[in-house]
């Protein structure tokens, strides 16, 4: 045992010595680490802070489609604030509303903190105030007599602007002109589109309201190639809109409005009136909303009881329903149409002879 005892007494100041290197081996990587680590949380202790405030104002655009990380970017390079890159963007998920930012044009200040930037990028826009206008399908610009429900009195009652000032703007074609409406024409009857608008209250005037009709019914036409449609019918697209105009006065169920186009254009084909009371009614000679026989007997360019051919203007705005039918008319040898309750709500039969419109007439209305 005496024997042993040297030798493990001649390895400890080796083990001392390499325990020592290890050691400070150590410590230079804790210090590495640990200056690595404090420079980077200095970083991002200033990355966090805003930039001094010099008083000015950016005015700073987020366009569609930019990414987090492209606004990161873009606040950054506008000086807005101090990192871009991984941090910026390590910062910028840190709020938590990374992807809630919308487009739009911000005025920022110089010297706001992220988190204000940020809230301010993603805030909602503000409510604007608007009044909901909804304008059916078959109703004329003015009303004829008191109680007539009218574009005027619909927009009247809705907005509260009045009806007079509405039918001043709907006349002056000079200020609101259209395409579809020909020179001569009084009014834009029949082109201002029946809809639903949901209109901004702040600055809302008849003009306004009349600019908003006269586009949609721009869109409209474009869309069902109301120009296209009416020369392969030989007529020009006012025309078409005046029978459109009738056959909304007239079809009450959808089934029959291409059906009562075709009585139009086989009776106009064939020369005969139109016998379309709903004309006359537009021209009332004793506006009341009911016809006599006086009235009926009264020749007027609107009386298709009377003359023939088309009356000199549309009757109504018709919906885009009415002006398909108008441009696609159902193929018939129809001439003669007739409400028969019996056959359901609203429903017309069709005759393609007297004798047989006679025979509806008294099974339908008796």
């Amino acid at each position: 045992m005496s024997d042993l005892a040297p030798a493990a007494d001649a390895r400890r100041p080796d083990d001392r010595r390499g325990r020592r290197v290890r050691l400070v081996v150590v410590l230079i990587l804790f210090f590495l680490v640990a200056g690595t680590v404090y420079a980077a949380v200095a970083k991002y202790r200033d990355c966090r802070e805003p930039p001094a405030a010099t008083g000015q104002t950016v005015s700073f655009e987020v366009p569609d489609g930019a990414t987090g990380k492209d606004v990161v970017e873009d606040l950054h390079a506008h000086g807005l604030i101090n990192c871009g890159g991984f941090l910026g963007n390590l910062l910028l998920r840190g709020t938590g509303k990374a992807g809630e930012i919308r487009a739009g044009t911000y005025d920022l200040p110089v010297g706001t903190s992220l988190d204000d930037i940020v809230t301010t990028l993603t805030a909602p826009p503000p409510k604007v105030p608007t009044v909901r206008l909804t304008v059916p399908e078959g109703l004329r610009i003015a009303s004829t007599y008191s109680g007539e429900r009218s574009i005027s009195s619909v927009v009247d009652g809705a907005t509260g602007l009045s009806a007079s000032s509405f039918v001043r703007a709907a006349s002056d074609l000079r200020g609101h002109p259209s395409a579809y409406v020909p020179k001569g024409a009084t009014s834009l009857e029949g082109v201002l589109f029946p809809d639903t608008y949901q209109l901004k209250k702040h600055g809302l005037t008849a003009d306004v309201i009349v600019n908003t009709m006269l586009g949609q019914f721009d869109s409209v036409a474009k869309d069902i190639d109301l120009t296209g449609g009416a020369k392969a019918l030989g007529l020009t697209p006012y025309q078409v809109v005046i029978v459109a105009s009738m056959i909304e006065r007239e079809a009450q169920v959808p089934g029959d409005r291409a059906k009562i186009a075709s009585v139009i254009y086989n009776r106009l084909a064939q020369g005969m009136t139109l016998g379309i009371d709903a004309t006359l009614l537009y021209d009332d000679p004793t506006p009341d909303g009911q016809l006599t026989t006086s009235d009926l007997q009264t020749d007027t360019p609107y009386n298709t009881r009377i003359n023939t051919g088309l009356p000199p203007t549309p009757i109504a705005s018709p919906g885009q329903a009415s002006l398909e039918a108008a441009l696609h008319p159902a193929k018939t040898d129809y001439l003669y149409y007739v409400l028969c309750p019996p056959d359901g709500p609203g429903v017309h039969r069709f005759a393609t002879n007297l004798h047989d419109h006679n025979a509806n007439v008294q099974q339908c209305l008796g």
